[in-house]
């Protein structure tokens, strides 16, 4: 145990000040402090709560890295920065309420922390930094606050207890493999607004049966939808030009495709493995077909090609036994 109350001039903890204090139960505060320093607290495995004082608006980065015993914090209402990887590996760590200045998460912020099942996120966020909530096991809902306008790269990566999601208007792309390996999500409203889709975004969404693109859409990356197992039906929106490569790959479940009339090319392997896909009429903009596009599609009876297709690559239609 360690009580620092009676340090009325410390304003500052320096980096690394109780690093691997494994036997640390409780710290005690000072009442002036403004800062911690970086992995202040990393590794306190025995670290079980922390009242953070209220003048404190600053958290560094890792402050309370692989704390694991940590169950609680108490922010300061005057916080308005939280550093990268802050609560990374807290897998004790059940909830956390956000203050209001805070209006950005750095990378990794909240990354593992297994056993945190719900987090109020303030008003004034506008941007989530990569890997914040990755391997976040057990979180079950997020409200996302309606000036939210970024979501970094695999920001809700594994967190397979998540089962909907209502995205902000304000949010126009998504980053690469945001809600990958989110087995138990069932629906997500994307806004409006959204113009692109990034690569694998719903990777591993085994239990995502149908999704509702915006008409704005433009691109889909590689792997959007990759092992969406249980995805029956996608209709693609009109500003579609290209499918991009393992698109719908292993959609087991998946029985048809609206295509978009300005569709010209299709990437590899699109729709391998879908053997639930029965036919697929290709727009008459098509003109190429890249490798394995309908490979191992056993239920496919019928695809019409356009006459205008100039390539069909390597083994498109390998394996289609009904065909």
């Amino acid at each position: 145990r360690v009580d620092l109350k009676g340090c009325t001039k410390l304003t500052q903890l320096g980096n690394f000040v109780f690093r691997e204090c494994s036997s640390l139960t409780s710290v005690t505060l000072p009442d002036g402090l403004t800062h911690l320093g970086d992995y202040v607290f990393d590794e306190c495995s025995s670290l079980t709560s922390v009242s953070l004082p209220d003048r404190l608006t600053q958290l560094g980065n890792d402050v309370f890295h692989r704390c694991s015993s940590l169950t609680s914090v108490v922010l300061p209402d005057g916080l308005t920065q939280l550093g990268n990887d802050v609560f990374r590996g807290c897998r004790s760590l059940t909830s956390v309420a956000l203050p209001d200045g805070i209006t950005q998460l750095g990378n990794y912020v909240f990354y593992e922390c297994s056993s945190l099942t719900s987090v109020a996120l303030p008003d004034g966020l506008t941007q989530l930094g990569d890997d914040v909530f990755w391997g976040c096991s057990s979180l079950m809902s997020v409200s996302l606050p309606e000036g939210l306008t970024q979501l970094g790269i695999s920001v809700f990566y594994y967190c397979s207890s998540l089962t909907r999601l209502t995205l902000p208007d304000g949010i126009t792309q998504l980053g690469e493999c945001v809600f990958a390996e989110c087995s138990s999500l069932t629906s997500v409203v994307l806004p409006d607004g959204l113009t692109q889709l990034s690569d694998c975004v719903f990777d591993g969404c085994s239990s995502l049966t149908s999704v509702v693109l915006p008409d704005g859409l433009t691109q889909l990356g590689d792997c959007v939808f990759y092992e969406c197992s249980s995805l029956t039906s996608v209709a693609l929106p009109d500003g579609l030009t290209q499918l991009g490569d393992s698109l719908f790959e292993v959609c087991s479940s998946l029985t048809s495709v609206a295509f978009p009339d300005g569709l010209t090319q299709l990437g590899n392997g699109v729709f391998y493995g879908c053997s639930s896909l029965t036919s697929a009429a290709l727009p008459d903009g098509v003109t190429l077909l890249g490798d394995n596009v309908f490979y191992g599609c056993s239920s496919l009876t019928s695809a019409a090609l356009p006459d205008g297709v100039t390539l069909l690559g390597d083994n498109v239609f390998y394996g289609c036994s009904s065909l």
